[in-house]
């Protein structure tokens, strides 16, 4: 019950039928975080490795590739989780951030007919499809924040290419009680009933279509309930089912850990780790935890929101063609900043209508659409029509 290999897999009975033992993740989480298996990071801190990045372009496309196989090795059946000290070097810009999330959650708490709960409790605030709002509110802190190379090479790390990025925006005040455990998207969306409909082998595969993250836009000290974080536990096959089971909830309340975050900090973990959010205990006049929840999905597999790239092109087009203007088809800040805004991977679509062109196997993505409108230095409104072209074209 505890591996990550699908081959492991081939011998037993195609669904869970027998009891949970918590002594599997007992014995897993009992492993010990040794430095030496991740020499890229800093320092190693409650089994989980700490990473302080150096300015991305110092770095060089063989150093970068190291980091990748690090995170994915840390990702798949290591710790599970892992922090990069100042993701967002620039306070300025972070601040700029929320200053735009904070005007969207003003906007929405204005609209009565709105519905916009969280996962915590009411008193605290949530931003739906963060990303495509934030895109239309401040394009400039929008394109500087999505822009950050890294986000894309952890991203990368993981799922590949052709990921799509969507966000979540969590602002948790004091007072905000914990989180039980659980894991997340997709099967631990899922009712107990229904999860344990899926193969033994989904199991195993539905942690390797998402990565989840989240940067800190304030500090987060202890007191403020960061992350509740239980490493090595994705490794438990049987987890999708488990971490709803009385005993592996007490293990988890028992042994989790939190790190106190900083302004600017990454957190990334694969989404079977059991994890939680964390009791706000900061008091009245304390922190207001506010953080932007990245969910990233591989191209193969659903994404819980869906973002519609024809407004974020039209906010950000005259930031956009500039940046490219000025680095070029090679920099990898345009190029994480179109993976933030369109999708990069052109199915489903109607092959009647939108064909596969030259010896491609596939039709254009709408990141496709961008870079080529980009080089044929097209204007915002005949790139708004390529866009919707394309759209109407994938169209049953």
């Amino acid at each position: 019950m505890a591996s990550n290999s699908l081959p492991d897999q081939v011998s037993e009975a195609r669904l869970f039928h027998q009891p949970i033992s918590i002594d599997a993740l007992r014995s897993i989480c009992s492993r010990e975080t040794n430095q030496e298996d991740y020499p890229l990071s800093e320092n190693i801190q409650d089994g989980i490795p700490i990473y302080r990045l150096k300015p991305y372009d110092t770095t060089t496309p063989e150093q970068r590739a190291l980091l990748q196989d690090e995170w994915y090795r840390l990702l798949l059946n290591g710790p599970g989780v892992f922090v990069t000290k100042a993701l967002f070097g620039d306070d300025h810009l972070v601040d700029r951030v929320s200053h735009a999330f904070h005007s969207i959650i003003a906007d929405e708490a204005r609209d009565k007919e709105r519905q916009n709960g969280d996962h915590f409790g009411t008193k605290n605030d949530r931003i739906w499809n963060a990303l495509g709002k934030h895109g239309v509110a401040d394009p400039a802190s929008f394109v500087d924040y999505y822009s950050n190379p890294y986000l894309s090479l952890i991203a990368s790390s993981w799922l590949g290419p052709a990921y799509r990025l969507t966000a979540q925006v969590n602002n948790v005040k004091p007072g905000s009680k914990a989180q039980v455990c659980h894991r997340d998207y997709h099967l631990g969306f899922l009712s107990a009933d229904r999860c344990a409909q899926f193969p033994r082998a989904v199991h195993v595969a539905s942690q390797f279509l998402t990565l989840q993250g989240a940067v800190a836009h304030v500090d987060m000290p202890l007191s403020s309930g960061p992350t509740r974080l239980l490493p090595y536990s994705q490794t438990l096959t049987a987890g999708y089912l488990a971490y709803r089971l009385p005993e592996f909830v007490d293990f988890f309340q028992k042994h989790h850990v939190s790190l106190p975050l900083e302004k600017g900090d990454g957190l990334f973990f694969n989404p079977a780790l059991f994890h939680a959010a964390g009791e706000n205990q900061t008091g009245e006049r304390g922190v207001n935890r506010l953080a932007n929840l990245l969910q990233i999905s591989s191209p193969f597999g659903k994404a819980m929101e869906a973002v519609d790239v024809v407004p974020l092109v039209d906010a950000c087009w005259d930031i956009l063609s500039r940046r490219f203007e000025e680095q070029g088809k090679s920099s990898d800040e345009v190029a994480a900043l179109i993976a933030a805004i369109a999708d990069g991977y052109p199915f489903p679509t109607n092959l009647d209508r939108n064909a596969p062109g030259g010896e491609s196997m596939a039709p254009e993505s709408e990141q496709d659409v961008l870079w080529s409108c980009l080089e044929a230095r097209l204007g915002k409104m005949a790139t708004l029509e390529r866009l919707e072209d394309h759209r109407r074209a994938r169209r049953a």
